[in-house]
């Protein structure tokens, strides 16, 4: 009988019967990771251990420790949490139940909300759930068969998700009689879980439209190890002492109000923060040879059409109406530097030509899914267009890499992990373009030698990117910048430069952001922080405490020199003990408490404080304007 070579990523090999499965593959082999592995990638493709191979192929297997098998894992623990629901529940309806980037959840429309005790009898069962190590099934079959399943459960929802399936077959899992339909892949059994917790319930309208139903969303996390989940949640409490929203309200950075959802208004302290990024950002660019400019809220229908946003972005648009022509807030950019581009003649010898705008923007998102800084219907792109030859976008990409990571490691962020995504199913431009693309992306990569993970399918509708994903203090990752090259939109505007030949040739795009949205970055920066900004950040960079009002003028003269100097200072006028108002700013974080008392009046000197650390030492004022002044231009 023929066998079949399967090559593992180990760099081992090993010969099969046809139709033996990963998880058999995995006890022959018998490796030191064998009880770890989760699923696996057959050339390339994930699938669950249960896969059975009829060919020759390359094989790796994936343990928790990998992105992959760790949403797979997370994934089949929705289900099994959704088999408890139905469980004690049998009136539930089942929505989706996916994993996210921190866990997963499950939506379930139910005659009443979900309790706190409820949560804990869920997670009761799905405990005993996973002791019961039961087999989860995958079954290929009929989409008609699928429907008759999920209508004899009383399944509406699992309907409406089946009718918008075009394939003619469907895959459904199941454990102990609990099925539910799913593409997967799923870990083999439940006994793989692990350690469980329910984090939390709240409403979410089915599918995230508001016109839908009020579903009840259950979040959950698990590890295969309870000193894992253990730690998780020791992050997650401090997580809530570092929400951005509620340091906004401590720290009177910013705020949200009724008669404008989604669009935040900063107050004075947060507006400090908003312009020593956007200082430093036109600092960095201008060294770097970016042109700054601006372009209007409002543009025209018709440029909305040319630019593809149209027909690809316009429910996430606002319109508006001006002497009967229609015109778009704009929700990006890139059009506005398109014309830019377009209003003077261009010669070989102009590119690159790197136009960086600090954009305001809008974009429609449903009130649902407003949260803070992180999501809102107005916000600040720090965006750049560069215009180049063919030939000069490798070197371009490789230098926004660069920049990119400059920027990240300022504020803080070293561990940044790179994704290259890949032609969408809705896009714009020929073949030719996205495969140039694509392999200009992940040339300059390889040229960088940055290890990145590709997502398929996931690029914008003009063009392949790179995102950025930046990794905080509590190991939270969150995708920041971005850089997309678009050979489509210079053909569908007409953009054009002039040759070595005399002739004319169309120039390459790119598109890039490195913040991404200052709105978000400053909620992002705000939590690794805990408020605590770094000094060039900070909102008020020392506060002048004296310990009596017999100090007052000469605490005064201090403030009045470290303003002189440029330094956001503040003097403390209150008739309150000392050990409070230390407390006081120690609570608003400020960086400095500079205390005069007697003895400093005499010496002419002043006693430091530092944020955190406590009684620094005595120095002359001169002195601590040198060091504020070094921390400040070191930014640390």
């Amino acid at each position: 009988m023929a066998v079949i070579t399967v090559k593992f990523s180990d760099e081992t090999e090993g010969n099969y019967e046809p139709g033996t499965t990963l998880n058999e593959m995995l006890k022959q082999k018998k490796a030191a990771l064998s009880g770890k592995v989760l699923a696996a990638k057959v050339d390339g493709q994930l699938v669950d251990l249960n896969y059975s191979l009829d060919r020759n192929a390359n094989v790796t297997f994936l343990t928790f420790e990998d992105e992959q098998a760790k949403s797979v894992f997370w994934h089949s623990c929705a289900h099994v949490m959704a088999q408890a629901v139905k469980e004690i529940f049998p009136a539930a309806k089942l929505g989706i139940g996916p994993a996210i980037a921190s866990g997963f959840y499950y939506d379930f429309e139910v005659a009443e909300p979900f309790s706190p005790e409820n949560l804990k009898t869920i997670e009761k069962r799905m405990q005993d759930i996973i002791k019961s190590d039961l087999s989860i099934i995958r079954e290929e079959m009929p989409k008609e068969n699928a429907v008759k399943i999920f209508k004899d459960l009383g399944e509406p929802y699992k309907l409406e998700l089946l009718s918008d399936i075009e394939d003619d077959r469907v895959t459904i899992y199941a454990q102990d009689g609990f099925r539910d339909l799913c593409r997967g892949p799923h870990l083999p059994s439940t006994g793989k879980l692990g350690a469980v917790k329910l984090l939390g319930v709240a409403g979410a309208y089915w599918r995230g439209d508001e016109r839908n139903s009020v579903m009840q969303r259950i979040y959950g996390i698990a590890y295969p190890q309870k000193a894992q989940l253990r730690k998780h949640v020791e992050k997650l409490e401090e997580a809530k002492k570092r929400d951005h929203r509620k340091l906004g309200r401590q720290l009177d950075l910013f705020s949200f109000h009724e008669q404008a959802p989604g669009f935040p208004f900063w107050h004075h302290k947060g507006l400090v923060i908003f312009d020593e990024c956007v200082k430093y950002w036109k600092k960095v660019h201008k060294r770097d040879g970016y042109q700054l400019v601006q372009t209007p809220l409002i543009l025209s229908d018709d440029l909305w059409r040319c630019s593809g946003h149209w027909d690809n972005y316009k429910e996430a648009m606002y319109f508006t109406e001006i002497d009967n022509i229609g015109y778009a807030i704009k929700p990006m950019n890139c059009p506005g530097g398109l014309l830019i581009y377009k209003n003077s003649p261009r010669s070989y010898k102009d590119l690159p030509l790197k136009m960086g705008e600090l954009g305001l923007v809008h974009r429609h998102e449903k009130r649902g899914v407003l949260h803070g800084l992180f999501r809102v219907r107005q916000f600040t792109q720090d965006d750049a267009h560069i215009f180049c030859l063919p030939e000069q976008a490798e070197q371009q990409v490789v230098g926004i890499i660069n920049l990119s990571l400059e920027i990240y490691a300022t504020f803080g962020f070293r561990d940044v992990y790179v994704e290259l995504s890949t032609r969408p199913k809705k896009s714009i431009g020929s073949d030719d373009m996205w495969t140039r693309a694509e392999k200009t992306l992940r040339d300059a990569l390889d040229k960088r030698e940055i290890t990145f993970e590709v997502n398929p399918g996931a690029g914008a509708f003009y063009g392949p990117k790179i995102d950025f994903h930046i990794e905080d203090s509590l190991s939270r990752r969150w995708q920041c910048g971005t850089i997309q090259l678009d050979f489509s939109m210079p053909e569908r505007f007409g953009l054009e430069y002039v040759g070595k030949d005399g002739e004319k040739h169309r120039p390459v795009m790119i598109h890039r952001a490195i913040f991404g949205s200052l709105e978000r970055f400053i909620g992002i920066i705000t939590e690794n922080y805990g408020g605590s900004y770094p000094l060039w950040l900070a909102p008020v960079q020392a506060k002048v405490i004296p310990i009596s009002r017999d100090q007052m003028k000469y605490a005064a003269q201090i403030v009045d020199l470290l303003v002189e100097e440029g330094f956001r200072a503040e003097l403390d006028r209150r008739d309150e003990k000392i050990g409070y108002k230390i407390r006081d700013a120690e609570t608003l974080k400020i960086p400095y408490m500079i205390i005069i008392g007697e003895r400093e009046v005499e010496g002419k000197t002043i006693s430091l404080r530092q944020r955190h650390r406590g009684h620094v030492g005595t120095m002359s004022p001169d002195d601590l304007v040198s060091r504020l002044n070094e921390e400040i231009a070191h930014k640390i």
